[in-house]
Parts: structure tokens; sequence; C-alpha cells
């Protein structure tokens, strides 16, 4: 993967981030939603692989897995 890859991926993770946190009513700020998306991303490629492909996989798959990733962050912060 070179550094443009890279940057993209990260880019297209933190929109996810942002836009799982507009969907689910997230409280944190951008930058927190953002690091969130990246590790929501990570874990839905992680466990559904290459369920989804395509860029628009990607955003999907990202949406999907940080809106659970807050939803698993709200249930726990309760």
């Amino acid at each position: 993967m070179d550094i443009i890859s890279l940057i993209i991926s990260l880019a297209i993770a933190g929109v996810c981030g942002w836009l799982a946190g507009k969907i689910m009513g997230s409280s944190y700020p951008w930058y927190i939603n953002i690091v969130i998306g990246l590790v929501g991303g990570l874990i839905f490629g992680l466990v559904f692989g290459g369920l989804i492909g395509g860029w628009l996989g990607g955003i999907i798959g990202g949406v999907l897995g940080s809106c659970a990733l807050l939803a698993i962050i709200k249930f726990f912060k309760k």
C-alpha cells in the first residue's frame, strides 16, 4: 500500500466515523468520532472480510462498524 492509498483509506474512515456519529446521535467531538470510525471500520473489515467490495462497500462497512462500536460504547458508558 502506498502513501496515497493510506491517506485515502484514513479519509474514508474519518468520514465513516463522522457519519456514524451523526446517525447514532453521538455526543463525542468530531475527532473522537473519526477515531471511532477508524476502529469501527477495522473491526468490520476483520469480521466480515470481503463481504462488501469496492469503495462504496468500504464506506458502508465503515459506517456499520462505527455505528456498532458507538452502540457498544454507549451501552458500557451507562
